[in-house]
């Protein structure tokens, strides 16, 4: 049995899923899990890298403990965060998380160099307040970049550590808006207003590369040894390669983040694609996921975590069905991006104290509603109605919002699979060593193995 490893990273969890064909069937086991959540470091919120390399190596061995040893190795994770390595690949500090709030000061001297009207022409990218490309002038005029040599998105630098290979994949590289959305390759106009080192900026690859095989000294500690191919380290990237879609239908990637869009051949940059905040991010193959970024579960996340994690996110749920409210508010507004008390910024915003119960599901018809308005903006886009709308990810085991969306948006609503990022990570490994021909028969062979149900 030809075994792959997929190591699937969010903001809340980490995941290694190995998975396996055996005919038409592709059938999958996790066989570890850990924690992540960023930490305060000096005022400012950030990554602890070390540690999540260290869950990484963790898992691996698992796979030599169950006799399970992969025939290659991919790790996704999410995307505009970063390390930065000096001349002798020595990390430069660690990576800031994209909630801190660094950026505001360098948002403004940016736009001064380069306006956001030709940010988002040249790259497809929409503004959201952590952009790599904010990040990263926070490091020129603090000098961290004087020292640097190479910049590698986390999942990048992870396997940079497992291989030694410094190699940088092409959908995450996209989330930095720093891609040029015509060519494919670094915007190199764009680097060099800014002033940006250019040496940090290496050739990308494309899902499917091979980045290399474990190092010796990896080999020696996990007790085999892997090839390492990059799948699409953009979480929602993979995420949407193993969604079971048919043609060019729009999706949910349901999660800490909701992602709503719809794959394309070419990056819509038109005045109303910036002013509706949808971005252009790089999926396989060169396509674009034209896709708008929703604040999501993080929502009921953090109020769960306010509450002692006393309920389950299906109880809060089920609470919520009982206690429906018409309040709604604005799941995108900065003020949840990382308030000091969830609760208190929604009970503000709608001006009452809700129960528990009434807040779950204000949250979820709130974040339903937004779905409608977006998939609104996202027809008048593309000069497409589209009758269906694929919802994957963990949300998708959410039914009450799963039937609000269905509700609200008024569409053929298809759930699953639940794990959908982990999936499209595996189907690009098994792409790559020639077990499934394309993306299409790997969307196939999904939806003939896993629960993908009609919402009632």
């Amino acid at each position: 049995m030809k075994y792959y490893l997929a190591i699937d990273i969010g903001a809340s969890s980490g995941r290694h899923i190995l998975g396996w064909r055996d005919g038409d069937k592709l059938f999958t086991q996790e066989i570890y899990r850990f924690e992540n959540s960023p930490k305060q470091q000096g005022g400012h919120l950030t990554w602890d890298s070390e540690r999540l390399f260290l869950e990484v190596v963790n898992g691996l061995k698992k796979a030599k403990e169950l006799d399970k040893i992969p025939h290659s190795v991919g790790i996704d994770t999410w995307g505009v965060d970063y390390i930065l390595l000096d001349e002798s690949d020595k990390k430069i500090g660690d990576a800031f998380c994209y909630r801190d709030s660094r950026t505001q000061d360098s948002i403004p001297k940016v736009h001064e160099l380069v306006s956001f009207d030709e940010l988002f022409s040249r790259t497809g990218i929409a503004f959201t307040t952590f952009n790599t490309v904010y990040q990263l002038y926070c490091d020129l005029k603090s000098g961290k970049m004087q020292g640097a040599n190479t910049m590698l998105m986390m999942p990048d630098y992870l396997h940079f550590r497992l291989t030694g290979k410094k190699v940088q994949e092409y959908t995450n590289a996209t989330t930095s808006g720093l891609v040029n959305a015509t060519t494919h390759d670094w915007d190199w106009e764009i680097i060099d207003r800014l002033g940006y080192n250019k040496q940090l900026f290496k050739p990308l690859s494309q899902p499917g590369s091979k980045v290399g095989d474990f190092s010796d000294e990896i080999a020696n500690v996990v007790g085999y040894n892997a090839k390492v191919i990059l799948p699409a380290t953009h979480d929602t990237a993979s995420a949407v390669i193993a969604t079971p879609l048919t043609d060019q239908t729009p999706y949910i990637s349901s999660g800490t983040w909701s992602l709503l869009g719809v794959e394309q051949n070419s990056a819509h940059t038109s005045e109303l694609a910036m002013n509706s905040a949808y971005s252009n991010e790089g999926g396989i193959n060169n396509t674009y996921r034209l896709q708008k970024n929703i604040m999501g579960l993080w929502i009921i996340q953090q109020v769960r975590h306010e509450l002692g994690d006393k309920y389950s996110f299906t109880e809060l749920a089920e609470m919520a069905v009982n206690e429906p409210i018409e309040a709604l508010f604005d799941v995108n507004d900065q003020k949840f991006l990382a308030p000091d008390s969830m609760i208190e910024a929604i009970n503000q915003t709608v001006g009452q104290k809700l129960s528990v119960g009434q807040m779950a599901y204000c949250i979820f018809n709130s974040l339903a509603t937004d779905y409608s308005k977006s998939l609104v903006m996202l027809e008048n886009m593309t000069g497409k109605s589209y009758a269906t709308l694929n919802i994957i990810g963990g949300g998708s085991k959410n039914a009450l919002l799963n039937k609000l969306t269905k509700q609200r948006t008024g569409k053929r609503v298809i759930a699953g699979p639940s794990e959908g990022t982990a999936l499209g990570n595996l189907l690009v490994q098994m792409i790559a060593s020639g077990q499934i021909a394309t993306v299409f028969e790997g969307r196939s062979l999904i939806a003939n193995s896993f629960d993908v149900k009609e919402v009632e």
